[in-house]
């Protein structure tokens, strides 16, 4: 489940799971979009790491891993990254709402592979408040998020289908998120809605992101290269709590 329980204005770490099927999630994405994928994991899925990358280069961005929901407090929302640095040293990984506003995101999709992302507030006269209207503020073209709780292993292949349906079978987000869940639930394991339903698309649903041609030599190339360039994954960010879980067992 990639999801994390708020308790108070803090989250307990307590609560955290490792995202295991975030790896393999990764190397799917990487092999549809091609090696020119930008990665950042484990230590590098940092909150520096996504405010200094120069997003307008890129035309996807995507993101795996824990989501944090206050449904009564949106502000209280957001994203977790990495939360050590490379000497061991704890960090600020938590991407908060008002973080995800700040950002110069005028990326044309966003993928939150996570849980309840996709859910908010309900503000008279402002509509929903939360994750995703961030990102759409931040200058997204669509959001691809969460409704509840998904299941880690079921979402890894989801998005493996997304991707390749999009990608290689040049179907525009939306009808490649809705082949992707249509074929998932023919599986025996993942039959229940619970495993395929929680992805919903907001935002633009006409446009269409391809793969470049080969042989492309155009001052076209550049601008889709950015997209292929651009698919920037964050994961791992469950690592540090399971790995400091495990430390403390063994020093006591």
């Amino acid at each position: 489940v990639r999801d994390v329980e708020l308790t108070g204005d803090s989250f307990d770490p307590a609560t955290i799971e490792p995202v295991f099927y975030s790896g393999p999630e990764l190397a799917n994405l990487r092999e549809v979009a091609g090696e020119k994928t930008l990665l950042a994991t484990r230590f590098e899925a940092t909150t520096e790491k996504l405010r200094q990358t120069d997003l307008t280069k890129f035309s996807i961005l995507h993101l795996a891993t824990h989501g944090l929901l206050d449904p009564d407090r949106p502000e209280k929302s957001g994203l977790l990254l990495s939360t050590l640095d490379r000497k061991g040293q704890a960090q600020n990984g938590f991407v908060g709402l008002q973080d995800i506003y700040s950002l110069h995101a005028p990326v044309d999709l966003v993928v939150l592979s996570a849980c309840r992302t996709g859910l908010g507030k309900d503000v008279r006269g402002e509509g929903l408040i939360g994750i995703t209207r961030g990102f759409i503020y931040a200058g997204a073209s669509s959001v691809v998020a969460s409704l509840w709780r998904v299941d880690d292993r079921a979402t890894s292949e989801l998005m493996k289908r997304f991707y390749t349906n999009m990608l290689k079978h040049g179907m525009k987000p939306s009808e490649a998120l809705r082949a992707a869940q249509n074929s998932i639930r023919q599986e025996p394991q993942w039959r229940a809605p619970y495993y395929w339903a929680a992805f919903t698309m907001q935002g633009d649903y006409r446009q269409s992101i391809l793969l470049p041609a080969p042989t492309e030599t155009t001052s076209r190339q550049k601008l889709i290269m950015g997209l292929v360039a651009g698919l920037i994954l964050l994961a791992g960010a469950a690592w540090y709590f399971v790995h400091r879980r495990t430390r403390h067992s063994i020093a006591n």
